[in-house]
C-alpha cells in the first residue's frame, strides 16, 4: 500500500512538473503561433499584413528569452539541485578617475549619471548571452517541450474519451490515459540534460566576463593607488615633515644661542632632541601602515598574533604551522584582519574575537569572529569593500556573516599554489 502511495505521488508530481516544462517551453512558439493567427486575421491582400506579426515576433521573443532562460534554470535548480549558472554580463562598478572623468567599465563619461546609462545599455545588448538564450527558446520547444506535452495531451485524450461514446472514443481514452500515467515521472526530465547543454556559459562569455573583471579591477587599483599616495603625502607633510622643519630652526637657533646664552640653547636642544624621537616615531607608525617590519621578517602568522597584542579585546589567534606566502597577499589578508579587529573595537563593540589561519587544500583562509552587536555590510564606499575589492586582485572572497546583534563572522580566502 505504501509503494502504491508513493508511486501515485510521484506520478501526480511528474504530471504537474511537465505540465509546467510545457508551459514554459511553449511559451515563444504561442507568441509566433498569435503573430501567425494575427496575419491570417489581417488577410494576405492587405500589403501592411506582414508588418504587425514580424514585430509581434521579434518583440515577444526578446521579451520573453531571458525570463524564460531564468525560470528554467530555476526550474532545474529546485527539483534536481543542478545549479546552472547564468553567465550573464554584470554591470562592474563606475569609478572617478583621478582624471575626474567617470569609468564604467567601457569608457569614460563626464557625469556618473552618464557613464551609468551608457553601461546599463551597453551591458543589456552587447551580452554575449542573449544569443545563448535565443537559440534556447529555439531548441527547447521541440525537445524536452514536446516530451512534456505527452502526460497533459494524453490525460485530455482520457478526458474526452470517456465523454464521447464508442469503442474507437474509448480505446482513445485508454490510451490517453496510460500514456498521461506511465510518462509523467519521466516526461519532464529531458529538461535538465538540454538546460544544462543549451545554458551554460560558452568559454568565450567567461573570458569576457573574466576581462571585464579584471578591467575594473584595474580602475579600482588605480584608484586606491592614488588615494594611498595622497595620505602617505599628507602623513608627511602634517606629521614628520613639519616636525623636522622645526627641529632644524631650533637646532640653527641653539646654534647662535651656544656662545651667548649656553642655558637657553641647551633648552633647545633638549626640545630638538624630543622633537626628534616623535618625528622618529611618526615616521615608524607610517612605516607600519605602509608595510610592517614583522610581516616582512616573520611571516602573517607572527604579524597577526602581534596585532591581537595591541588590540583593546581579548583575541585569540588559532593557525597551522609554516604558513608562508608571497609578500602581496600575505600584506592584503593582514591589513584585512587589522580592518575587522578595527571595526570589532569602534563600531561592534565587542569583548572578544577569534582569528583562524589554515589551509584548506586550494588556498588560504583566514576567519575572523567576535561577539560584537553585529550589523556589519559592504557597503560602496566602505572599509568592508575596499577589503573586498583588494581581496578580489588575488581572486580572493570575502563571506561576511552579520545579523543584527551579532555575532559577526568574515571569511577571507584566497587562492595560494605556493602553500
Amino acid at each position: 500500500m505504501r509503494q502504491l502511495g508513493s508511486w501515485l505521488g510521484r506520478v501526480g508530481t511528474g504530471f504537474v512538473r511537465a505540465c509546467v516544462v510545457a508551459v514554459v517551453a511553449l511559451l515563444v512558439p504561442a507568441v509566433w503561433a498569435a503573430a501567425v493567427a494575427l496575419g491570417i486575421l489581417w488577410g494576405p491582400g492587405n500589403p501592411w499584413s506582414w508588418l504587425a506579426p514580424v514585430v509581434l515576433v521579434c518583440v515577444g521573443t526578446l521579451a520573453l528569452a531571458r525570463p524564460v532562460c531564468r525560470t528554467v534554470r530555476t526550474l532545474v535548480a529546485r527539483w534536481t539541485g543542478t545549479v546552472i549558472p547564468d553567465g550573464y554580463r554584470r554591470a562592474g562598478p563606475v569609478t572617478r578617475m583621478s582624471t575626474g572623468y567617470w569609468w564604467n567599465g567601457f569608457g569614460y563619461e563626464r557625469t556618473s549619471r552618464d557613464a551609468l546609462l551608457d553601461q546599463k545599455w551597453r551591458v543589456r545588448w552587447g551580452d554575449p548571452a542573449n544569443w545563448r538564450d535565443l537559440r534556447f527558446t529555439a531548441v527547447v520547444p521541440c525537445t524536452a517541450g514536446l516530451v512534456a506535452c505527452l502526460p497533459p495531451v494524453g490525460a485530455a485524450a482520457a478526458a474526452v474519451g470517456l465523454l464521447r461514446a464508442g469503442s474507437a472514443a474509448y480505446l482513445v481514452g485508454a490510451l490517453g490515459a496510460v500514456v498521461a500515467v506511465a510518462g509523467a515521472p519521466y516526461a519532464w526530465r529531458p529538461l535538465v540534460p538540454v538546460a544544462v547543454r543549451f545554458l551554460r556559459p560558452s568559454p568565450a562569455m567567461a573570458l569576457a566576463d573574466r576581462v571585464d573583471e579584471l578591467t575594473a579591477q584595474r580602475a579600482d587599483s588605480t584608484v586606491a593607488q592614488a588615494s594611498e599616495i595622497r595620505r602617505i603625502e599628507r602623513d608627511l607633510h602634517d606629521g614628520a615633515q613639519a616636525r623636522l622643519v622645526g627641529l632644524g630652526l631650533s637646532l640653527a637657533t641653539a646654534e647662535k644661542l651656544l656662545a651667548s646664552d649656553p642655558e637657553q640653547a641647551r633648552a633647545l636642544m633638549r626640545e630638538a632632541r624630543a622633537g626628534a624621537a616623535a618625528s622618529l616615531a611618526e615616521l615608524r607608525e607610517l612605516v607600519q601602515g605602509i608595510s610592517p617590519p614583522v610581516l616582512t621578517e616573520r611571516g602573517l602568522v607572527e604579524a597577526v598574533r602581534a596585532l591581537a597584542l595591541d588590540v583593546p579585546l581579548d583575541v585569540r589567534v588559532g593557525a597551522d604551522d609554516g604558513l608562508r606566502l608571497d609578500r602581496p597577499v600575505e600584506a592584503a589578508l593582514y591589513f584585512g584582519v587589522s580592518e575587522l579587529l578595527t571595526n570589532a573595537v569602534r563600531h561592534a563593540h565587542a569583548t572578544r574575537a577569534h582569528v583562524s589561519l589554515r589551509h584548506d587544500g586550494v588556498g588560504i583562509v583566514v576567519e575572523v569572529a567576535d561577539d560584537g552587536r553585529g550589523g556589519a555590510d559592504a557597503r560602496e564606499g566602505g572599509g568592508l569593500a575596499g577589503l573586498r575589492r583588494r581581496l578580489a586582485v588575488f581572486d580572493g572572497t570575502v563571506e561576511i556573516t552579520s545579523p543584527v546583534g551579532g555575532p559577526t563572522h568574515v571569511r577571507m580566502a584566497v587562492p595560494c599554489e605556493s602553500l
